[in-house]
């Protein structure tokens, strides 16, 4: 029977959509979605084509799949058809946009900050070196945030490119993308966002904002798997540059399998090898159901399901790793309790998905299909295994695992 939400919550109606929230409680979007219901049948058309079709499952849209699959992500982003192409995961994506920039001595410059996703800071680091560039790394004070004014002032003559996090990974954090759009612009430095912790719970205009590059996967958020990210080019930019990560998905004539490159115009030019077609088949239905969803929604939502964290957290003296205004804050909040490892591990044991990061925290995900009682009761067993001592019986995984 198809349940009806509540009229004060109307988000809820699509807890149906998600299988495992029958039986879990669902705090960890941030890491990894839960699957869409429609997602079998899609996994299971692909392997249908793939047995009976064999090679000839080609025709039936595979070689397209990276742009048409964009497509569907496109209107979460405020981009156009043909400008979001789907590539492995993220780290790949980053790569591919640096490596089609050219760094003179005078403009030799990447501006990153020291809390950005720790793997695309490892690519930007190993290239850029390879590139005659360098690596301007700006700090943080209080491994939450990132001060504006810092940044900025780091963005100047000599930036070719800033890449930088939308939203911090570890405290959820909330750049100022717009501002760093426009200073970028201002000096003439081209500007690659990495948003993956923002698209699909915090709304995101690539028209607004006038980035040039713009990277996320469906992961998280989106509830698409994994395997399957996407990047965004500005057409603005599309065409002048030439990455040097490329394959034969990115030819003018790849079926000529010619001896030198030729680069095709148009979505196609950012793509490299094969695409990684399973992962493409159930990259879609996520974002499909955020779409109806609507993201102003979700993210209004969101800001009260995390609020009320903060709130809970508050209340029993627990520390809190995630931005206090709300306008600065992701989905996510890191509460940091003592055993911190083992509680999550205990909240897990229970159906209780949350995930804990070093100097963060457990992080607590909530998203538009949660319920508040969820919240609540995520905390209140986080008090009932402090209180009881219960955490103890996974200190061992601890000594495992460091």
């Amino acid at each position: 029977m198809k349940q009806t939400a509540p009229a004060d919550d109307p988000l809820l109606a699509f807890r149906e959509e998600f299988p495992i929230l029958e039986t879990t409680r669902y705090l960890v979007s941030n890491s990894l979605g839960p699957m869409p219901r429609g997602v079998p049948a899609k996994l299971a058309e692909y392997a249908r084509d793939w047995g009976e079709l064999g090679v000839k499952a080609w025709n039936r849209g595979w070689w397209e799949l990276p742009v048409s699959i964009g497509d569907e992500i496109a209107p979460l982003i405020n981009a156009g058809s043909g400008e979001v192409v789907m590539m492995p995961n993220v780290t790949i994506a980053q790569t591919a946009v640096l490596s089609s920039i050219d760094f003179p001595k005078d403009r030799d410059t990447v501006v990153m900050t020291e809390l950005d996703f720790p793997s695309v800071r490892y690519a930007y680091a190993a290239m850029a070196e390879r590139l005659g560039a360098r690596v301007t790394v700006v700090r943080s004070d209080d491994g939450i945030s990132i001060d504006p004014e810092r940044l900025l002032a780091a963005i100047d003559e000599r930036t070719r490119l800033v890449a930088v996090s939308h939203v911090l990974f570890r405290s959820a954090y909330l750049m100022d993308v717009d501002a760093i759009c426009r200073r970028a612009r201002e000096v003439g430095a081209l500007v690659s966002l990495d948003s993956f912790h923002a698209v699909g719970v915090v709304p995101v205009d690539v028209k607004r904002s006038k980035a040039d590059f713009l990277t996320g996967g469906v992961l998280k958020w989106l509830c698409g798997g994994p395997g399957a990210c996407f990047l965004y080019v500005n057409p603005g930019v599309r065409d002048q540059l030439k990455p040097a990560l490329t394959g034969w998905q990115a030819h003018a004539r790849p079926f000529a399998f010619e001896e030198t490159m030729e680069f095709t115009s148009g979505p196609f030019r950012w793509l490299n090898g094969t695409p990684v077609i399973p992962a493409l088949y159930a990259a879609a239905e996520g974002p499909k159901i955020l779409r109806r969803a609507g993201i102003d929604a979700i993210r209004a939502k969101s800001l009260r399901l995390t609020s009320r964290l903060i709130e809970l957290a508050d209340a029993r003296g627990y520390n809190v790793n995630a931005p206090r205004d709300p306008e600065r804050r992701g989905g996510t909040v890191a509460v940091d309790v003592p055993h911190g490892y083992e509680v999550a591990q205990h909240l897990l044991s229970r159906n209780i998905l949350v995930d804990y990061r070093v100097g963060a925290g457990i992080r607590i995900a909530p998203h538009f299909f949660t319920q508040i009682e969820e919240v609540e009761e995520a905390v209140s067993e986080i008090d009932a295994t402090l209180k009881s001592g219960s955490w103890r019986r996974f200190s061992e995984q601890v000594a495992v695992v460091t």
